[in-house]
């Protein structure tokens, strides 16, 4: 089983939670998004949401190790930068206003699949895991496997334990018809037409500076990881036989 240390040498006196000094920085870069500001305060960006970020990621990551071993990846490829990409948006400022940090799955990393999300922002913490914007070819086999096995899906969705600290997460843009190829009678037409799934918990900023924080965010990445299992299921198959090819070749 992977394993990954809690806190390296230059993290150890690091605390996996935020200061009062990371949500005001988050405020003040809301209100002036330009590198001038943000380089001016870059040490306060380092200390105060940087380092706090790698240290709640390394100790989720250490308790992913129990039920989603095949998302365990150093912090530093976790923790999503911090620049927008602006290059097709018409909205220019350079930065995010949340710290986010996304655990794909391994074999996965270039297509994204199925994983695990959250971010802190100065309005919330949120947690979610599943499947967002899937590619072509990935919303296709999910679909696939959904006409076989759709009860099981519904059935990990509803989960009471999963319902009692997480929402559902399906896409409010999902199709009106059914996919070409696919009945409008399937008993599982509904799961079809969503074109990601996944679940989501929105809590208050203040939780992100609490010793809680991690525990939040564990506590519902473990009661949803049947969820992403399911739905990285059609793409591990052809992640192992990638893996056998290249293994041949050896």
């Amino acid at each position: 089983m992977p394993k990954v240390r809690s806190q390296p040498a230059s993290q150890e006196n690091v605390q996996p939670y935020f200061g009062s000094e990371a949500l005001k920085f988050l405020r003040g870069l809301k209100r002036n998004n330009n590198r001038e500001w943000f380089e001016a305060r870059r040490p306060i960006f380092e200390r105060e949401l940087k380092k706090p970020m790698l240290a709640v990621v390394e100790r989720v990551t250490d308790a992913m190790a129990e039920f989603a071993p095949a998302h365990v990846r150093p912090a530093q490829k976790c923790i999503m930068r911090i620049y927008r990409d602006t290059r097709f948006s018409a909205d220019k400022t350079p930065y995010k206003t949340h710290m986010s940090a996304w655990w794909t799955r391994t074999g996965l990393e270039k297509t994204s699949g199925g994983g695990y999300y959250c971010h802190f922002s100065p309005a919330e913490v949120v947690i979610a895991a599943g499947i967002y914007m899937p590619e072509r070819e990935q919303l296709l086999a999910i679909r696939i496997q959904l006409l076989e096995q759709h009860a099981e899906l519904r059935r990990l969705l509803n989960s009471k334990k999963l319902r009692k600290v997480m929402d559902l997460d399906l896409d409010t843009a999902a199709l009106t018809r059914p996919p070409k190829g696919f009945s409008a009678d399937h008993p599982g037409i509904d799961l079809i037409k969503q074109q990601q799934w996944g679940v989501l918990a929105r809590l208050p900023a203040e939780v992100a500076l609490g010793e809680n924080l991690v525990n939040e965010i564990v506590t519902r990445f473990r009661l949803a990881a049947p969820i992403v299992d399911f739905l990285n299921r059609p793409f591990v198959q052809d992640v192992e036989k990638k893996k056998q090819y290249i293994f041949k070749l050896m």
